[in-house]
């Protein structure tokens, strides 16, 4: 799903951005451009990179 129209970044690509050590927004916006012109998906785009890192901890947890 197309989560930052602006820029054409999708949830996908915010779950593979949290992958490689994405944290925050701010890591967002430097990476992908996420929520850099209208801001309007700035929101969502934290649910989605909140939901990839919980479920990667998830994850992690459960290799150990």
């Amino acid at each position: 799903m197309y989560v930052c129209v602006c820029n054409a970044i999708t949830d996908r690509e915010i779950c593979a951005a949290a992958d490689l050590g994405a944290r925050t927004i701010e890591d967002l916006q430097a990476s992908l451009g996420v929520a850099t012109c209208c801001g309007r998906c700035a929101d969502c785009a934290r649910g989605v990179l909140a939901s990839a890192l919980d479920a990667h901890c998830a994850c992690a947890a459960g290799g150990d």
